[in-house]
């Protein structure tokens, strides 16, 4: 269960933070890659954008592409290393703000000010409490128009298939995960699905 305090620990103590992270980005050929192939085809109709909000950042994968397609960035992490690093790699760009929060809060944030909100490949290890808490508070931070691309996690959605796995013995199932014999949950919180994600926005009063 990747609670708060857990991902504080990992994103914050624990890891290193290779190649500032765009070694996620390998399976599609690298960072640039992913952007230009991936991502921007699924957000082009929303930037560029007045202000965007990128939440949870990490050290700046995506926020090297996002400070170039608005008029001002807005960056929340709750590690403080994120935020120190990206404000290093970013030194140069006078439209980013910067915000540690503690995991959950958006505060900090003007209402009706947010025309587009982002996060990729760091809320899918948050639960769905947390989700909660981003979405139901955006719903107050947007403009009129104000949209948001959110990548959460849907393993919740095979929690059967999870069950069975799980019952076998832990150095077991570590040995068959690396034998690509077993699939890794790569850290995704069980308690999200596509399905109450789309629910908590529409609790929020917004179109999922």
């Amino acid at each position: 269960m990747p609670t708060i305090e857990f991902n504080k620990q990992l994103w914050g103590e624990k890891y290193a933070w290779p190649k500032d992270g765009e070694g996620w980005s390998k399976p599609w050929g690298g960072t640039e890659a992913q952007w230009y192939g991936s991502i921007l085809p699924r957000i082009h109709a929303f930037v560029p954008a007045g202000t965007i909000l990128e939440i949870a950042p990490g050290f700046g994968r995506w926020t090297q592409y996002l400070k170039g397609l608005c008029e001002h960035l807005i960056v929340v992490d709750m590690n403080e290393n994120c935020i120190e690093r990206c404000k290093e790699r970013f030194a140069s760009s006078s439209n980013i703000t910067y915000h540690v929060n503690d995991g959950t809060s958006l505060a900090m944030i003007p209402d009706n000010s947010i025309d587009f909100a982002f996060c990729f490949d760091s809320l899918v290890h948050v639960e769905i409490q947390v989700l909660e808490a981003y979405v139901t508070q955006l719903a107050s931070k947007f403009t009129q128009n104000g949209a948001a691309f959110f990548h959460h996690s849907n393993i919740g959605e095979y929690q059967q298939r999870w069950k069975y796995q799980n019952r076998i013995p832990r150095t077991i199932r570590r040995y068959l995960t690396r034998k690509n014999v077993l699939t890794d949950d790569h850290l995704r919180a069980f308690s999200v699905t596509a399905a109450k994600f789309a629910e908590i926005c529409d609790a929020a009063g917004l179109c999922c």
